[in-house]
């Protein structure tokens, strides 16, 4: 079997490897889409493919839309050469379930893919044909933040961007440059509006995108290449918008387990590439089941109906919300307790600290317990619902080859989001943070991470961050075995509120932290014996729940008094989910969440 348009002809043989195809004319849909193109999307690579390209398949499937996507690359041209045009834009969605079974997709919807090089006319004209097209309703993006980056840490700009900058809107290379000259043939072609949405994981994705565009757009009109009235076209959002929006999908690069496990299905030249650029990359992707996209409803020329397929639309207020929700409370806050001890006590896979029954507890403790009470909730999303997806779905999947030493990077730029919101929330309602018991915890296994040696007392290489030097400095008279080698030099630190965004010791838990690690630097296994006394179950048994893994917990919902028992949400996950199912038959669309999220 060939992931290519005349190999999908031997549907038996996809059928009996257990691989669905989609259900249209996908010859027909691409040439529909290239005669009038409604969807533009820059970055082709893996989240795009299998989660927005998933999202297109579903709606086109359902009937809800009649054309697929049209995908440029930016950055690096192999992804295209090599990946999509010699499949026929298809892509092999293959999802990765926590319980290690898979599902296995081909996704049609990807109808063109284009390389944004003014320098190539053929690729060119193509993309300045399509933004003069008045039907064009929506172009996105996931570049990644880097992607709309101008300017370095001193302020000037970089040179590529300023070659940009003094060439015009004629030869653009990098790609905010290339998005602000297509702007600027729509507008030359009748100022048609469009809606220019970020779909990057970073938060105000939008402002960010908007700010790197009208900086090119002035820094041109500056040189006279291009006019003020282009520049008040894309400032109008009611012509030119820049929603927000928040994705979450963990797309880990290509699995050579996956690859093996295809290969063995008889599905040939299947295997992932190394670009030139040093993109690792596959005719398949493979990612997590659970998703979210959350976007801003503001679509001037209108728009496909993206809440068909699961997209949450809403406004930026709620977008935000659900945001902070995510990042403060619900997910990264449990990610880096996790990443700093898991080095700490010598694990490499994420998914293996959830069988851990101290790491395992502490999560629980950091985000149903203690983070609930002051959880920002968008309203949308349940807070409860999202954070019992992620310490018993999510974060356990064996098939998420997350490491701890990758989410440790860059620790002291986190921190202050983390941990320091729900710090300064618990001052605020309660008049200090002496209450919280497992995020001092969490700050103690950072700051005992810094030390860079291990549980047994072995050195260890930290990862990278902007602080580590500053850091490192602070604690260097402090040594492992020698608790009486401690005298205060957390202080500076834990009272810098640059980094948590509040002076701990004024929030009523900076001595806690320094009692606590001090406890973990007394010698070998002293960090597992502190995580074993300060997370001790004394709960009544009627106050327990067992999760997915069989580890017994304080049952968060009695915690903070929840209405909705964990049993009753989980019930009704099974009762929508079959409703849908019996609803949308084949083509069904996995809109749960937003069934638990409005509490039906």
């Amino acid at each position: 079997m060939k992931l290519t348009l005349q190999g999908l002809q031997e549907k038996e043989q996809w059928k009996n490897a257990g691989i669905g195809l989609p259900s249209y004319d996908i010859e027909k849909v691409a040439e529909e889409t290239k005669k009038n193109p409604v969807w533009v999307h820059f970055g082709a690579g893996n989240i795009f493919r299998i989660f927005i390209g998933g999202i297109a398949d579903t709606l086109i499937s359902s009937g809800e839309m009649k054309k697929g996507i049209t995908c440029v690359e930016t950055f690096d041209f192999d992804v295209v050469d090599k990946i999509y045009r010699p499949y026929d834009n298809l892509v092999l969605a293959v999802t990765l379930k926590a319980d290690g079974s898979t599902d296995k997709k081909v996704l049609g919807s990807l109808a063109e893919a284009i390389k944004a090089q003014s320098e190539v006319p053929e690729e060119w004209d193509r993309l300045k044909e399509i933004f003069s097209d008045k039907n064009l309703q929506m172009i996105s993006f996931t570049i990644t933040e880097k992607g709309y980056a101008l300017k370095g840490v001193d302020g000037n700009y970089f040179p590529f961007i300023q070659k940009d900058i003094d060439n015009g809107p004629e030869k653009p290379v990098s790609a905010m440059a290339v998005v602000c000259a297509l702007l600027y043939e729509r507008f030359q072609a009748g100022k048609a509006p469009l809606a220019v949405v970020s779909m990057d994981n970073c938060s105000h994705n939008g402002e960010k995108l908007r700010n790197s565009i009208l900086t090119m757009a002035k820094e041109w009109e500056k040189k006279g290449y291009v006019t003020g009235e282009f520049v008040n076209y894309i400032s109008d959002e009611d012509q030119v918008s820049f929603p927000w929006s928040m994705i979450d999908k963990i797309t880990p690069r290509p699995a050579e387990s996956v690859c093996r496990s295809l290969e063995e299905l008889g599905i040939e030249d299947i295997a992932p590439v190394i670009t030139s650029k040093n993109t690792y990359i596959a005719p398949f992707v493979n990612a997590e089941g659970p998703q979210y996209l959350v976007i801003e409803d503001h679509f001037p020329n209108g728009r496909p109906a993206l809440e068909k397929a699961g997209v949450y639309m809403t406004d930026r207020d709620t977008v935000n919300k659900v945001e902070r929700m995510k990042v403060t409370t619900c997910l990264n806050p449990l990610h880096t307790a996790l990443a700093v001890y898991g080095c700490v006590l010598g694990y490499t896979l994420i998914a293996d600290e959830m069988k851990d029954e101290e790491l395992n507890r502490l999560v629980h403790e950091i985000g149903p317990v203690e983070g609930m009470p002051v959880v920002t909730d968008p309203g949308i999303l349940s807070p409860e619902a999202f954070v019992d997806e992620v310490i018993n779905v999510r974060i356990p999947n064996p098939f998420m080859p997350d490491t701890p030493q990758r989410i440790a990077t860059d620790t002291s730029q986190k921190v202050g989001i983390r941990y320091g919101e729900t710090i300064k929330a618990y001052v605020a309602q309660y008049g200090d943070a002496e209450k919280l018991k497992a995020i001092p915890l969490a700050i103690a296994g950072w700051c005992r991470y810094l030390l860079g040696v291990d549980d047994k007392g072995e050195k260890f290489e930290l990862s990278s961050d902007p602080m580590l030097a500053e850091l490192t400095a602070a604690l260097k008279d402090v040594k492992f075995g020698e608790k009486e080698s401690y005298t205060g030099q957390l202080k500076s630190i834990l009272s810098n509120e640059n980094i948590f965004g509040i002076d701990l010791y004024k929030a009523g838990i900076g001595e806690k932290i320094e009692e606590l690690f001090v406890k973990e630097i007394a010698g070998p296994g002293a960090v597992r014996k502190t995580l074993k006394e300060n997370l001790t179950d004394k709960t009544k048994p009627e106050e327990k729940h067992e999760n997915s893994s069989g580890l017994i917990f304080l049952n968060p919902l009695t915690e903070y008094k929840q209405s909705v028992t964990l049993k009753m949400r989980k019930a009704k996950i099974f009762f929508y989910q079959m409703s849908e199912i019996i609803y949308a038959g084949s083509a069904w669309i996995p809109n749960i969440h937003n069934y638990i999220a409005n509490g039906k």
